[in-house]
C-alpha cells in the first residue's frame, strides 16, 4: 500500500517499490527489441548474449528502458490509491546508494497536484449591472456599414487631396539616410483621416495633387511597436498616383430592396434590432458570466501552481499558432510585427493565464461543493445537441455520433455538463447593482 511521506503545498511526495522479477523480466525484453544494434568481437549482430552485451558495454546497459517499462504501471496504481489530482510530470529519483539489482527498486517521487481551494461567497456575488438595450446609433452604425459596401467610387482628378479621400500612394520611408525593413510600398490604398498611419503622415497628403512626388518627414511614436524605430525621425518619398471618392447611397426603399429581403426601411431596421438585440444579450451574458467568475475566484482561497499557469498559456499559444498557419501566417511574424520574443509573449501572458486559472480552479470547487447531478437523459441530450451542429439535416450521422459520444465520451460530457451548470448556478444567484468604480469592473472584463 503506498503513503504519502510528506506534501507541501501543492507537491506531494511518496516512494514506489519496483518489484525485481519484473525489472528483470523488463530488461530481458528492452534486450531482445534491441540486441541487433550490438556489435561484439567474435559474434555474429543479433545473436550476442545478454550476459555479453552487459559485461561489454557495462551492468546496466538494460536498466534504465526497464525501469521505463515497469515503471508506469505501478505510478498509476498508486496515483489511483492516492486519489491525486496530478498536473505535472513527476520527479524521479533512485538512491544509488541502497540500489541493489537483486533486490527490488524503491523509486522516490514528488509531483505537483491541484491545489486545495478554499472557497469563499460564492452564492449572491454582486457584479455590475450589464446593459442590453440596442440604441438607434448602433442600428445607424450597421446600416453606414452597408451603404460603405455599396458606395460607388469616383476618380477625382481636377482638385487637390482633402481629408477623407480615398487616395492611391508609392512610398519610401528612410531613417537616418537608411531604408527600412516594412518602410515602403507601391500602389498603396489609403483613406485621409483613417489614422492608419502614424501620425502627421496622412495630413502631410493633403494639397498635393495626383502625380506629386514630394517628402513627408515624420517622428515615430515612443510606444510604436518596432523597438527600433521608436522615436526615431523619418523621411518618406511619396508619389500620389490617384485620388478619389465615395459616394454614399441614400437610405431609402430602394436601397434596402437592393441589399435585403426588405422592401421598406422600416423593416429592415426591425430586422436589424432584432439581430442585434441577440448579439447584444449574448454578449451580456458573457460579461456576466465572466464578472461572477472572478468575483467567485477572488473570493476564494487558493494557491495557484506556477506550472498550471505555463501550461494555460502553453495552450493558447499552440491555438493562436493554429489559427494563424490556417490563415498563412506564422506566429514569428506576428511576434516580429509586435516586437517581441517567444518568451516576452509569454511573460505578457501570465497575468490573464493566471486569473484563468484561477477561475477554472474556483469553478471546480462550487461543482464539488454543489454536487451537480447530470441524468443519463441530459448527457443524451448534449450529446445530440453537439453532434446536430456538425451533421445538421443527416439524422443517420448524428445518431451515430451521440452513441460514439455517450459511450467513449460519457467521463468528458460529465464535465462539461456540470461546469454549464455551475457556471448557470452562480449567474443565476448573482446579484446585479450599479456600482460607482466602472473602471474596475471593465479591466476585469477585458
Amino acid at each position: 500500500m503506498t503513503e504519502i511521506k510528506k506534501q507541501e503545498k501543492n507537491k506531494v511526495y511518496f516512494d514506489l517499490t519496483l518489484p525485481v522479477e519484473e525489472l528483470r523480466e523488463a530488461e530481458m525484453k528492452v534486450y531482445k527489441r534491441n540486441k541487433n544494434y550490438f556489435n561484439v568481437p567474435g559474434f555474429r549482430k543479433g545473436h550476442v548474449p545478454k550476459k555479453i552485451i552487459e559485461q561489454f558495454y557495462g551492468d546496466g546497459i538494460f536498466l534504465e528502458d526497464a525501469l521505463n517499462e515497469v515503471f508506469p504501471k505501478h505510478y498509476d496504481k498508486a496515483i489511483e490509491e492516492l486519489e491525486l489530482d496530478v498536473i505535472d510530470q513527476p520527479n524521479v529519483d533512485i538512491d544509488e546508494d541502497e540500489f541493489d539489482r537483486k533486490k527490488d527498486v524503491v523509486v522516490h517521487i514528488d509531483v505537483e497536484v491541484k491545489p486545495e481551494v478554499k472557497l469563499g461567497e460564492y452564492k449572491g456575488v454582486e457584479i455590475e449591472v450589464v446593459p442590453t438595450e440596442v440604441g438607434e446609433e448602433l442600428i445607424d452604425n450597421e446600416i453606414d456599414k452597408q451603404r460603405h459596401l455599396n458606395a460607388r467610387h469616383i476618380n477625382i482628378d481636377d482638385r487637390a487631396a482633402e481629408e477623407g479621400d480615398k487616395v492611391n500612394i508609392d512610398f519610401a520611408g528612410e531613417v537616418d539616410g537608411e531604408a527600412f525593413e516594412g518602410g515602403s510600398a507601391e500602389n498603396q490604398e489609403l483613406e485621409l483621416g483613417s489614422g492608419s498611419f502614424i501620425p502627421g503622415f496622412e495630413e502631410a497628403i493633403v494639397g498635393h495633387e495626383i502625380g506629386e512626388t514630394f517628402d513627408i518627414d515624420v517622428t515615430f511614436p515612443e510606444d510604436y511597436f518596432n523597438d527600433d524605430l521608436k522615436g526615431k525621425d523619418a523621411v518618406f518619398h511619396v508619389t500620389l498616383n490617384s485620388i478619389g471618392k465615395e459616394e454614399l447611397p441614400e437610405v431609402d426603399d430602394e436601397f434596402v430592396k437592393d441589399i435585403s429581403e426588405f422592401d421598406t426601411v422600416d423593416e429592415y431596421k426591425e430586422d436589424i434590432r432584432k439581430k442585434k438585440t441577440e448579439e447584444v444579450e449574448a454578449n451580456a451574458n458573457n460579461i456576466r458570466t465572466n464578472r461572477v467568475l472572478e468575483k467567485v475566484a477572488d473570493n476564494a482561497e487558493v494557491d495557484v501552481p506556477e506550472v498550471m499557469v505555463d501550461n494555460a498559456i502553453e495552450e493558447q499559444i499552440r491555438n493562436m499558432d493554429n489559427n494563424m498557419r490556417s490563415q498563412g501566417i506564422q506566429l514569428e511574424q506576428y511576434l516580429g510585427m509586435l516586437g517581441q520574443t517567444l518568451d516576452d509573449f509569454k511573460e505578457s501572458m501570465k497575468g490573464d493565464a493566471e486569473r484563468e486559472v484561477r477561475k477554472s480552479l474556483a469553478l471546480e470547487a462550487v461543482i464539488a461543493e454543489e454536487s451537480f447531478e447530470v441524468t443519463d437523459q441530459e448527457l443524451e441530450d448534449y450529446a445530440r445537441e453537439t453532434a446536430e451542429n456538425y451533421f445538421k439535416g443527416d439524422e443517420d450521422k448524428v445518431e451515430e455520433m451521440v452513441k460514439t459520444m455517450v459511450e467513449s465520451n460519457a467521463d468528458l460530457l460529465k464535465q462539461d455538463l456540470e461546469r454549464k451548470k455551475a457556471i448557470d448556478f452562480l449567474v443565476e444567484n448573482a446579484k446585479e447593482v450599479e456600482v460607482e468604480n466602472k473602471e474596475e469592473d471593465e479591466e476585469n472584463d477585458k
